[in-house]
């Protein structure tokens, strides 16, 4: 929050009531908190990052002091925890610095790098075995940023800033954009083996800049990508085309995930939807008031989060006597569930089986393309 606050959330029980992950405040820390610019998570820790440098690190078994403490001296521009295990990356002003724990428990910083650029994304390699691998993209350049290694340019081209960049295993993924004097160029997604370090593929065409890319969770040889030009791209990594272009968002894609038959993506103007890959039909929307910044799911449940562009807009304080105005400009999160108890071929949302003598069909404000299966 911008309050500087720290929350955990269980999903899995909707009566829970969310804990604190205080900040540790110092005896001269009077007045107000910094705000938290990121949050990470994964199954044994939670990360966060403040607007002064700090970066503070919780385990989810013990309670609320962080475990781990540690400051930059400028901003921090991306924060990145590992999916498994206990690694955090954060890049501030030109330096990358990655930290884990040792053997022992202490933690140390594993490596430090520094970039002749600002780092605009920054990912941890998944399922690194030894010391942790880091991608990070700085404008126009790609790092692929190893413990004992400098830091090892995996692509650049000069004045083709990278917009969205994903990372899985072996491979990386990241939007480019062309500037249009090469007009045989237009904004494409490359694809990068980290072993070797080789382009393995440019993929789709577009005029709009690819805003968001999903390979860690997408299918084996799979990919998916959200545009400026409002479209959602699933890309087979063996071909160059796209295997099917959804037409999404009045204001562009800003996430997007897959599975084997569904896609969900978020829009810059609130909406959430969940698509039929197999059929390019959509099943459902949802909208809130601001755009939409993550997206994740898994067989079972959904979760979005819409968080406004403008943090601290004039007359929204807490302090500040209209409350409706500070309400409005608020976040929201959602957490869905999907019918996980169901079948493979009854697994629809309750409200999408729902029959004409039900009123339920209409509630929690949902646009359902197909309203009633069952009639």
């Amino acid at each position: 929050y911008t309050s500087g606050e720290v929350r955990l959330w269980d999903t899995r029980t909707w009566d829970y009531t969310a804990p604190v992950l205080e900040p540790v405040h110092g005896p001269g820390d009077a007045g107000p908190q910094p705000h938290v610019s990121f949050v990470r998570i994964n199954s044994s820790l939670a990360v966060a990052a403040y607007e002064d440098g700090t970066v503070s690190v919780w385990n989810l078994m013990f309670g609320r002091e962080p475990i781990h403490r540690y400051q930059h001296n400028q901003r921090i521009q991306a924060l990145a925890l590992a999916s498994e295990g206990a690694t955090v990356a954060t890049a501030s002003g030109f330096e990358v610095k990655v930290e884990s724990p040792s053997d022992r428990g202490f933690w140390q910083t594993t490596g430090t790098f520094e970039i002749q650029k600002l780092v605009n994304f920054l990912n941890l390699v998944p399922d690194v075995t030894g010391s942790p691998v880091a991608i990070a993209a700085a404008e126009d350049i790609v790092y692929l940023l190893k413990a004992a290694d400098p830091g090892k340019i995996l692509h650049s081209v000069y004045g083709q800033p990278v917009t969205c960049l994903d990372v899985s295993a072996h491979e990386a993924a990241f939007g480019v954009k062309t500037f249009g004097w090469l007009l045989n160029e237009p904004n494409q997604i490359l694809l990068y083996n980290l072993e070797t370090s080789q382009c393995l593929k440019k993929m789709g065409s577009s005029l709009g800049d690819f805003t968001c890319v999903n390979l860690q969770n997408s299918p084996p040889n799979m990919l998916v990508a959200g545009n400026k030009d409002r479209r959602v791209r699933v890309f087979d990594l063996r071909r160059s085309e796209s295997l099917c272009s959804l037409y999404a968002h009045q204001l562009g894609v800003s996430a997007v995930q897959m599975d084997d038959w569904k896609i969900v993506s978020g829009g810059e103007e609130g909406l959430v939807c969940v698509w039929d890959q197999r059929m390019g039909t959509k099943l459902w929307e949802m909208h809130a008031r601001h755009p939409v910044r993550h997206v994740w799911f898994n067989s079972h449940s959904l979760i979005t989060a819409n968080v406004p562009d403008e943090k601290t807009p004039r007359g929204a304080s807490i302090m500040d006597d209209d409350f409706a105005a500070h309400r409005k400009h608020q976040g929201i999160i959602y957490a869905y569930e999907f019918s996980a108890d169901q079948l493979a071929v009854e697994s629809v949302l309750p409200i999408c089986r729902s029959s004409y003598d039900e009123v339920t069909g209409y509630n929690y404000n949902i646009g359902l393309a197909v309203p009633y299966d069952n009639i």
